[in-house]
């Protein structure tokens, strides 16, 4: 291998484009068709959220003659915080502007990009760490279209809690603006080891099965089927067994990972009257 495999840094070379993420894909493709507004893409913590987000943002940035996107990866930002950092993605010159003349520039530059016929798409991850101001403000670039003809679509990737958030009174406006949502489900059994096979193939790995059977039994009752909480696992089992020189993965270096790895279930416990995966 020329690289470590599950490594918890997002990656888009690992990305596996599964069934749940091209229904994620053919979500925020199918907004962009229609009018501007929101969607909402939930999911819990180490289900690819952040992975996802970067990869459609790639796809939309190969085709610049209709697309004009802005990723804000950190937005625990007041009002005037958001539009700067949305200024600065879309390269305006702000010159020290406050909270009023930052949007003035954004919507001066909405109304300019509709004109020369491209859309601009907003991604905000970790939705769900936002202030409801800020959302409140993001809720005037989302819905512009309504007193103007520039398009301006926001795509909010965010854990559960975001729906809880949204789904507060001050934000009803906002929330009523969603024109698409879905919600990206862990893996089951089956798919877990395409995931383990596909980045261990993408990391260089081209020999003999590794994970045994039992071992992915293993690894997938122990994770849930969480992909970020698998690469923890599935990496600390895959030292465990290098460093004792085996050549195999087995459930024994899982469950060893398993006690090493906070809010990891027992793999052992759970393995008890269930028979071996295919």
């Amino acid at each position: 291998m020329t690289q470590y495999p599950f490594s918890l840094t997002p990656n888009t070379r690992f990305f596996l484009k599964l069934p749940v993420h091209e229904k994620a894909f053919e979500v925020v493709l199918k907004a962009l068709e229609g009018p501007s507004g929101f969607v909402r893409i939930t999911g819990e913590v180490g289900t690819g959220k952040t992975i996802l987000c970067r990869k459609v943002l790639n796809s939309l940035d190969t085709h610049t003659q209709r697309y004009v996107t802005a990723f804000i990866p950190h937005p625990v930002l007041d009002e005037t915080g958001i539009m700067q950092a949305i200024a600065d993605e879309l390269g305006i010159e702000t010159q020290g502007a406050e909270y009023y003349g930052l949007l003035k520039k954004i919507t001066t530059r909405l109304v300019a990009e509709s004109v020369n016929g491209r859309k601009v798409v907003l991604f905000v991850d970790e939705a769900q760490a936002m202030p409801e101001e800020t959302l409140n403000a993001l809720c005037l670039l989302g819905t512009l279209d309504e007193v103007t003809t520039s398009p301006a679509y926001v795509i909010l990737f965010g854990q559960p809690e975001l729906i809880t958030l949204l789904g507060n009174p001050a934000l009803s406006h906002l929330n009523s603006k969603i024109t698409l949502s879905y919600q990206l489900p862990a893996l089951d059994r089956r798919t877990l080891e395409t995931y383990v096979a596909h980045r261990l193939l993408k990391a260089g790995y081209n020999g003999s099965r590794l994970f045994t059977h039992k071992a992915l039994d293993a690894l997938y009752h122990a994770s849930r089927g969480i992909p970020r909480l698998a690469n923890v696992l599935a990496h600390k089992a895959l030292m465990a067994s290098y460093g004792t020189g085996e050549l195999k993965v087995d459930v024994k270096q899982i469950d060893s990972a398993v006690s090493d790895t906070e809010g990891a279930g027992s793999a052992k416990r759970s393995l008890i009257g269930k028979k071996p995966g295919p």
